[in-house]
């Protein structure tokens, strides 16, 4: 019998990556990788070729347009990727019977909630960048309503850009830094993501009847902190000297607008899969270790 397909779209991201990393340790699938250059998500004819060639039983996907600053001069790109791309891949998903997974964003919300977020809370991105990733995830349920939907915050890896990386490096070259200390949320290792869903994958390929349940669910890291507490973290583990000042947001303009809160309610998903989440600092001291 042969192995079940998996497909992971935007392979050079940070989820992309860490599901690299995972790929060897789950030897009953098959994975594919495929990046803009192989298989651009919003290229009909690509995203159609790819599925008939390999017929696969899941689709991840990580492939996203991520720039949030220049999202706001660059709206027809974002979309074309974040939305386009998102109802192509829901639409061949549908049509090929493909288990699809689709990874959005806490930028869906305007971060005025007092409380964490749950799945239902409503919408009302407050960029470009958040518009375009709410607009995949309407295409997505519309073209394929089986889908199942993971928005997550604060990405960060020892892969690609990030704010962990930036700050390391920042901490190195200088002796004191600024970071934004309003804006509250939980971190989300990348690794830790892409462990919770490839458990989704397996529970559903090998448990009897299968366990797929679709629709949206949020995932990110244990924890509530800000920007500003986050940066002190990093200082303390790395053993940097630098000394890192607290700002409010309006010292830091920027071209997009961010929102204040992205705390995310991870409920859902916990219950629903059987997903552990670790705590934000332990997935931090782990990729740390792994950048020193």
């Amino acid at each position: 019998m042969s192995q079940p397909v998996v497909i992971v779209t935007g392979a050079n991201g940070q989820v992309g990556q860490e599901l690299r990393v995972l790929a060897a340790s789950y030897p009953s699938f098959e994975f594919i990788f495929t990046s803009h250059d192989t298989m651009p998500v919003n290229d009909e004819a690509a995203v159609q070729k790819m599925f008939a060639a390999h017929r696969p039983a899941y689709c991840i996907n990580c492939a996203a347009y991520t720039a949030v600053d220049k999202a706001e001069s660059e709206q027809d790109i974002a979309y074309q990727v974040n939305a386009e791309g998102t109802r192509i891949l829901a639409a061949a998903c549908k049509a090929n019977n493909t288990r699809f997974i689709h990874i959005s964003t806490d930028y869906v919300f305007n971060g005025q909630s007092p409380v964490p977020y749950t799945e239902d809370a409503a919408t009302d991105p407050v960029n470009t960048y958040g518009a375009s990733k709410l607009k995949g995830e309407q295409l997505c349920l519309q073209y394929d309503p089986q889908a199942i939907i993971i928005r997550t915050a604060w990405v960060y890896s020892s892969f690609g850009k990030n704010f962990v990386k930036t700050m390391m490096k920042l901490m190195q070259d200088r002796p004191a830094i600024n970071v934004v200390s309003d804006q509250v949320g939980a971190p989300t290792y990348a690794a830790d993501l892409a462990k919770c869903m490839m458990h989704i994958v397996v529970e559903n390929e090998f448990s009897s009847g299968g366990s797929w349940v679709p629709g949206i669910y949020h995932y990110s890291n244990q924890g509530r902190i800000s920007w500003h507490q986050f940066a002190v973290e990093i200082k303390e583990l790395t053993g940097s000297s630098c000394t890192v000042n607290p700002i409010p947001t309006e010292q830091y303009p920027t071209p997009a607008k961010r929102p204040s809160f992205s705390l995310l309610d991870t409920n859902k998903i916990r219950t629903t899969f059987n997903c552990t989440i670790p705590d934000w600092k332990e997935s931090l001291v782990q990729c740390i270790k792994l950048l020193s």
